[in-house]
């Protein structure tokens, strides 16, 4: 019966080889322009409308499938692919819905939100680019891959490389932060992780690079809002990562939700067209966010088939959720508002990315239970995001030495995120068990065994507002709120912190209190936990913050008054493990930060690679000076700079050094310095190089990132570091959009953050 089914697919698309039983090898079919013009030929109209459709999945459950509306339009051929739907046995299903009961048995394509790991989930993408490990990030995105391929799923919606220098914007969790070159390499790493060297592998997955563009740039940091901004910016800051994505093959684009001075990126021709496909030579296609296209019609862009029109036109080939195209087009296409060529344009495009999924050759690729049940939240895989996680966090303070901690005592734990194992995978980790990852008493307890006690109190909720505290726990990653009065659940830390030798003050954001719609106007520590935060430290004993957030906070009380800090992020799967490996010293932080640390809300938008004004302020303590760019209340630098991260170790530079004080256009020059690791403990030190043109046809920013090394260096040990500079590294967009590297004077810092102090130049000359 199988067969016969197969024989007729094969008959009615003229191809070779869909389905294949299990164990036989899959059918070779025609070249793919050769093969795909075929199959356009003998689609009918609602046929390739159905390929640009996109919905979700939420309604299927195992053995009701079929009867969904979806799954009607499924077998009509009105579906192009499903996405958010989990495991093999039910994308099986789907599938078989396409390819033995649609007319053309075109298979489906099958995505989800796989962000920051899928059961095994890592730190969020945030802390993941703290770790400035090109190579560690890469890897998160293969096992990634190989767990989700592994359980049906070929497509992600990953990596978002949306710039964002406003930490009120949720979604800053999601992105790699403030810096386009960083960014870029994170994008290229990521989408290297999930596509591999083969596409058509049962082990790799389409990336979906996203949003595009300036979705990190929503004015007042509120999600969805309106962006505006000049060519200059966008060019230089914030399309960069982009860019870096499309040349590193990634196989589609997901446009973003905001409108771009005046027109939404979902029916932005000039973005969609003349940017991405004319400019960057971008091959793959571009879908829409969750109903982007009718979201137009509260944009003012018109109703919904004039918006559909617009978003085809525009460069969109698939609708995700909308269904804006198969409702509409044909009607549009009629009218004369779309033409068939468009449309057949679009088509195409989904077509060619199932080719290259090797989706053709056989439907079910990516459906091997056996797959699933030996490949998914394997020890190896945890192993590798406990050192993953570990690698993220960022020590911000460490007075006196206080950490690493010693596995003797008694250490009181205490904070609303103390035993909080529902949120340790953080914010989008759709496919994460939130019951299987490991809390930070748990990782404690395990690490000390029968060396130390831990003794641990809630201390706080999360807030005094029942009401913000429900809306910050959704998707099941409660708090467990604690209904006692306030005064009762301080009383008892405050005798766990009375019994204890050091305290760790577990409290920050929770999972769901960063990411996408959480924007906030306040970006401290919710005041209930600066007020345990406060009492525990009037103990007199010592007290480490650890520290929970998917965004850059407010933490200056936090700073003034506690001994020693380490951000967390939130770590995912291993989190707890990972925690106590930091604390105890058994791993040595090394994360530094991708966004700046405001002192205040009020400095905010701000990023270390800004321009200079024309009355710079002309110190950096916090004086006021009348007529100088200034605040009257506030210091103009922030608390924690962008690169910032402290070691258990001391790291020393000097004798920097450029091999030539001239960069010829067509040449390069090297840059060394000395990297000494003085202290008593190994350590990994990220070392920045940073540029400044001192002269351009348009103002430059007093600083640029242009290398970076992550340096492995055991203790009394020095290396010589050696960066190479191009004048590509230094070419910038200028006023007429030219890709320029421009003669003249150029400063190179190098050092250990974006204040780097190391100093030496050069001159480009033609």
């Amino acid at each position: 019966m199988i067969k016969k089914t197969l024989l007729a697919l094969m008959i009615s698309v003229s191809i070779t080889g869909l389905a294949q039983k299990k164990g036989e090898k899959a059918t070779v079919i025609k070249p793919k322009k050769e093969f795909i013009d075929e199959l356009l030929s003998k689609m009918t109209l609602e046929e390739k409308l159905g390929q640009l459709n996109l919905p979700t999945s939420d309604d299927f459950t195992t053995g009701t499938a079929g009867s969904t509306g979806t799954a009607k339009k499924i077998e009509q051929g009105k579906v192009g692919g499903l996405f958010n739907i989990k495991s093999v046995k039910k994308i099986r299903e789907m599938q078989r819905l396409a390819v033995e009961k649609s007319r053309l048995h075109i298979p489906l394509i099958f995505g989800m939100d796989v962000i920051h790991g899928y059961e095994t989930v890592f730190p969020i993408p945030l802390g993941l680019s703290t770790s400035w490990d090109m190579p560690m990030i890469e890897k998160s995105a293969r096992i990634a891959a190989q767990e989700a391929t592994a359980d049906g799923i070929c497509w992600t919606f990953s990596p978002m490389v949306d710039i964002s220098r406003d930490p009120r914007w949720g979604r800053a969790s999601e992105g790699s932060g403030e810096d386009p070159f960083l960014g870029s390499r994170i994008a290229e790493a990521m989408i290297k992780g999930y596509q591999g060297s083969d596409l058509s592998a049962n082990n790799t997955m389409m990336a979906c690079v996203k949003h595009f563009a300036l979705y990190g740039a929503a004015e007042a940091g509120r999600d969805y809002n309106t962006t505006d901004m000049s060519l200059n910016r966008m060019y230089n800051e914030y399309f960069p990562p982009y860019k870096a994505g499309a040349d590193a093959g990634a196989g589609s684009f997901m446009v973003s939700f905001n409108d771009i001075n005046g027109i939404p990126a979902t029916g932005n021709k000039w973005l969609l067209t003349d940017v991405l496909r004319k400019q960057w030579g971008f091959k793959g296609f571009v879908v829409t966010d969750y109903t982007g296209i009718p979201e137009m019609i509260e944009h003012g862009m018109g109703d919904l088939q004039t918006v559909s029109a617009l978003s085809m036109n525009a460069g969109v080939e698939m609708d995700m959720v909308g269904e804006g195209f198969l409702g509409t087009l044909k009607k549009s296409l009629d009218e004369g508002k779309v033409t068939q060529k468009r449309i057949d344009d679009a088509v195409r495009l989904i077509l060619e990315a199932k080719y290259n999924l090797g989706l053709f050759k056989d439907p079910y690729l990516y459906c091997d239970e056996n797959r699933a049940k030996t490949e998914i939240f394997t020890a190896s895989n945890r192993k590798s995001a406990r050192e993953i996680a570990a690698a993220s966090m960022v020590l911000l303070k460490n007075d006196n030495q206080l950490l690493p901690l010693k596995k003797s005592g008694t250490i009181g734990l205490i904070g609303p995120l103390a035993d909080a194992m529902e949120n340790m995978n953080g914010t989008w980790s759709v496919a994460g068990d939130i019951t299987k990852a490991v809390s930070l008493r748990k990782g404690l307890e395990d690490a000390v065994g029968k060396n130390a006690k831990i003794l641990y109190a809630k201390g706080s909720n999360l807030d005094y507002n029942e009401t913000f505290e429900a809306n910050a726990t959704m998707f099941g990653k409660t708090l467990h709120r604690d209904s006692r009065s306030p005064e009762v659940i301080l009383k008892e830390a405050l005798d766990v912190a009375k019994q204890s030798d050091v305290i760790l003050a577990a409290i920050g954001e929770s999972a769901e209190l960063s990411g996408e719609s959480t924007s906030r106007t306040n970006i401290k520590i919710p005041q209930v936990q600066k007020d345990l935060l406060k009492a525990l430290i009037a103990t007199g004993k010592p007290v480490v913050v650890v520290l929970f957030t998917g965004r850059p906070l407010d933490l200056t009380d936090e700073d003034a008054s506690a001994p020693a800090i380490l951000n967390t992020w939130f770590a995912g799967t291993e989190a707890g493990n990972a925690i106590a490996d930091v604390l105890f010293g058994a791993v040595n932080p090394s994360g530094k930060l991708t966004m700046t640390f405001p002192r205040s809300i009020g400095q905010v938008p701000i990023f270390y690679s800004h321009k200079n004004t024309g009355r710079p302020l002309a110190n950096s303590e916090g004086k006021f000076e009348k007529f100088r760019s200034n605040y009257i209340d506030e210091r103009n630098e922030p608390l924690y700079a962008f690169g910032y991260g402290l070691s258990y170790t001391k790291f020393e530079y000097s004798n920097l050094k450029v091999s030539s004080d001239k960069l010829q256009q067509n040449g390069s020059i090297t840059v060394t310095v000395d990297l000494a690791n003085t202290g008593n403990y190994d350590g990994y030190e990220v070392a920045q190089l940073y540029t400044r043109d001192l002269v351009g046809s348009i103002s430059r920013p007093v600083r640029e990132l242009k290398g970076f090394q992550k340096v492995w260096l055991k203790k009394g040990e020095k290396k010589t570091l050696t960066f190479t500079l191009t004048a590509n590294d230094l070419k910038f967009y200028n006023n007429d959009l030219q890709f320029v590297a421009e003669p003249g004077d150029f400063e190179v810092y190098v050092g250990g953050d974006s204040n780097a102090k190391l100093q030496t130049k050069f001159e480009l000359v033609n």
